[in-house]
């Protein structure tokens, strides 16, 4: 980082009163971002007509970054992520001043009282290391890698259940890793971008195909499992994630998928295999029913080419024969884990409790590998949605 780190006293600071707002951050979202449109009408165009959940990015942004204050390695990390997936919104390097003078407005505004001079220079310390290392991060990566792929959609499969097999091929080589995952913005949607992830592993044609569910009161996702089609056209961002084998080491498997999470699961067994790893691997498979299963049946035909697959199906609001529980609980029966380098990927509150389970029968943390908590750090609503509010989870 260019700026010197922050003091003690000033992260007590910052937190201080970021605890003072934290009552009104909904209001104090709105307010910042009306002040910024009408003293910047310039970058109006950046942001999706729907502020909904963009107004949820910036409190989370805000929160992990003073989450991450006094933890540099983390804290340049998680901010040259930012700054690099900031590229494909078209933000530059002018922009980020204009952002800074109108949240210290907002947070002056909405402390009342508890605002300073002194905490106002410490939120301005703060919001330049930050703004820093996202500049330096978007700078760097200029040099190697265009800001978003254009790409076509040349297969669309509808799988039932409101869940689409779609297939894109980008205009230009999309380099990524298995277990990654990607943005995507859709025409029917301007610079609104939602996260899906591979479900297989980088192909030599590069295209990609990606597992999508419609989610209820979700505008991306029912327009691409439900209007998309063969010739339209979307863009992507940069690959993210770390969820990755390289992690694994030379130990055995853990994997865990809910839902259409299944697809990024799928894309680290493909790579074991390519690898022709020593290995087992354990999947886990859940959903409510047996009907939302999704994908089952073909990772059992995967264990008819790999013996060191298992495959085991958790179903938590049906009776059928086989393991009934969540997946939390069908792990619990089967474990301890802590020989396994474990992989989820799945809803939130699955991953969650998933993690706890793990955990608590002594599996190191360092061995547990999720993205869906990290990936909508910026997208997943703090609050209960809002009636009028999407939510589409990768």
């Amino acid at each position: 980082m260019t700026s010197a780190p922050l003091t003690d006293r000033e992260i007590s600071l910052v937190r201080t009163s970021l605890a003072v707002v934290a009552p009104q951050a909904t209001e104090m979202t709105v307010y910042f971002y009306a002040i910024l449109f009408t003293r910047h009408p310039e970058v109006r165009g950046l942001f999706p007509e729907n502020m909904d959940v963009q107004r949820d990015r910036l409190l989370r942004g805000l929160l992990r970054i003073i989450d991450l204050v006094d933890d540099v390695d983390n804290l340049v990390q998680f901010c040259s992520r930012l700054g690099r997936d900031h590229r494909k919104f078209g933000a530059l390097d002018a922009h980020y001043p204009a952002v800074g003078d109108c949240l210290l407005a907002s947070l002056a505004r909405y402390a009342g009282t508890a605002w300073n001079a002194e905490i106002a220079v410490a939120w301005t310390r703060a919001y330049t290391v930050a703004a820093q290392v996202m500049i330096a991060a978007a700078e760097d990566d200029t040099r190697l890698r265009p800001a978003a792929w254009e790409a076509q959609i040349i297969r669309h499969e509808y799988r039932g259940n409101g869940i689409a097999e779609i297939t894109v091929q980008p205009d230009q080589p999309y380099p990524y890793v298995a277990g990654q995952y990607v943005s995507m913005e859709t025409p029917w949607y301007p610079r609104t971008w939602r996260h899906y992830s591979p479900a297989h592993r980088p192909r030599t044609d590069h295209s990609m195909t990606f597992h999508v569910r419609a989610v209820h009161r979700g505008q991306v996702s029912n327009a691409l499992v439900h209007h998309a089609a063969a010739g339209h056209r979307v863009r992507l961002g940069s690959p993210q994630g770390e969820m990755t084998l390289a992690a694994a080491g030379d130990r055995d498997l853990l994997l865990v998928a809910g839902g259409t999470g299944l697809a990024p699961i799928r894309a680290l067994i493909e790579e074991a295999a390519a690898r022709d790893m020593r290995r087992y691997v354990e999947l886990f498979v859940g959903a409510r029913t047996a009907e939302e299963l999704y994908g089952l049946d073909d990772m059992l035909r995967l264990t008819q080419r790999h013996h060191w697959l298992t495959v085991r199906a958790a179903v938590s609001h049906e009776h059928i024969p086989g393991q009934r529980g969540t997946l939390p609980q069908v792990l619990r029966e089967f474990g301890p884990w802590y020989r396994h380098e474990a992989f989820l990927c799945g809803p939130p509150d699955m991953v969650t409790t998933a993690v706890r389970t793990l955990l608590e029968q002594g599996t190191p943390r360092s061995r547990i590998h999720h993205d869906p908590l990290d990936t909508p750090v910026l997208t997943a609503p703090l609050t209960p949605p809002r009636p009028s509010q999407e939510i589409d989870q990768p």
